[in-house]
């Protein structure tokens, strides 16, 4: 009987995952240590200095081992963003007093969408056990979370393709929901179909109208092509699934398709190669943020039609220097020609600069509104 002579290298490896695994977990206790100082001196959690330089410097060790620049920079980058996650957690436990064990999650579709994957990170940043609610509409989600049948609601708001999801941007006028929360998570889009499938075989394939939009130019390389439009991602997987045929495919992401034994005959082939949607989380009461953590606070106002009005709110947030990350309008319903505005800006609600901001904002504005006040996603080191 011959051994493998790999046999002897791959126990080595794996020895040395083990002792990797091992140093990672101290890292984090670690971390954990630094919260608790930080907390009791009232340092914040990032320093983005610091992790820039920590960066270059292992990068310059790294030479020494012959290691990749990009390697070392997208795996500490991913530690990084590990141990801030965790401080910011440990950090808003303390603050708000509620440390969650388990905790019921809506969002859009069937297991295997893009919005399932979002929420099921947002609940390993935040509790230890997820319990599933798939939604058939964004109306659902709002109303699941509203009636308190589930603790959060996970929804895309925007994506950097194609832009804002209007219809959440609508059903956020009519809500007493707050958005407790964000996530940006990148898409690959991949075309699915069953196994042993060849790409020139299909003339059908199902999606939610959002990928289809944000894969525009890779489409008008199949104009025989059927597009037909589905709930979500996950439905539309789920269908190319039930169908069982060589003909149809679906658009969506590789780990759900992996769910409805689909393969991947292209992937990556978005307008924009960074293909990101962010997400927003929902719940029925606002949080506290710590002001030791980077804070965005989402407002809803509306203005009068005089000439200028927009302007003269925009410059009340430039007087007290806050930053505006999204400007978005949206008709009013009911109201032909009336319209709101949905702000993104940087800073703690409860700042003073926020407050002051508000408050003269209030006189001004015909409506304002506070959509909720939560810790910014952009935590990812940069060099």
């Amino acid at each position: 009987m011959t051994v493998n002579p790999l046999l002897p290298l791959r126990d080595k490896i794996t020895e040395l995952d083990k002792s990797l695994l091992a140093i990672l977990a101290k890292r984090r206790e670690l971390a954990t240590e630094v919260i608790h100082t930080k907390i009791a001196a009232n340092i914040p959690v990032r320093d983005v200095e610091r992790e820039r330089s920590l960066i270059k410097t292992l990068i310059n060790q790294g030479q020494e081992y012959h290691l990749d620049e990009l390697f070392i920079k997208r795996l500490y980058q991913i530690i990084i963003e590990d141990s801030v996650l965790l401080q910011q957690k440990i950090l808003q436990e303390k603050l708000n007093q509620d440390t969650i064990i388990s905790a019921k999650v809506a969002f859009l579709g069937p297991k295997g969408s893009y919005s399932h994957s979002a929420a099921r990170r947002y609940a390993s940043n935040h509790f230890e056990q997820m319990i599933e609610s798939g939604c058939a509409t964004f109306k659902d989600i709002f109303e699941q979370v509203e009636k308190g049948l589930v603790n959060y609601g996970v929804l895309p708001i925007e994506n950097s393709s194609s832009g804002s999801i209007n219809e959440v941007y609508d059903l956020l006028q009519k809500t007493n929901l707050h958005i407790i929360g964000e996530l940006s998570l990148p898409i690959d889009h991949c075309i699915l179909a069953i196994p042993n499938t060849q790409l020139d075989q299909i003339n059908t394939v199902y999606s939610h109208p959002q990928p289809f939009q944000q894969c525009s130019h890779f489409l008008e390389n199949f104009p025989h092509w059927k597009i037909v439009y589905c709930d979500s991602t996950s439905s539309a997987m789920e269908k190319v699934a039930k169908l069982n045929s060589p003909n149809v495919a679906a658009m969506g992401n590789k780990d759900g398709g992996e769910l409805y034994g689909l393969q991947v005959l292209e992937h990556n082939f978005a307008n924009q190669k960074e293909n990101i949607t962010r997400f927003i989380i929902l719940a029925r009461k606002p949080i506290d943020v710590s002001d030791q953590i980077p804070a965005k606070t989402t407002i809803l106002m509306k203005t009068g039609q005089q000439a200028g009005a927009l302007v003269d709110a925009l410059l009340v947030l430039r007087e007290h220097n806050i930053v505006m990350t999204k400007l978005e309008s949206r008709p009013i319903h009911g109201n032909p020609w009336e319209e709101m505005f949905y702000i993104d800006l940087q800073g703690n609600i409860n700042s003073y600069e926020m407050q002051t901001a508000l408050k003269q904002l209030s006189t001004i504005t015909l409506f304002s509104k506070v959509l909720g006040c939560y810790p910014s996603d952009s935590i990812t080191a940069v060099i």
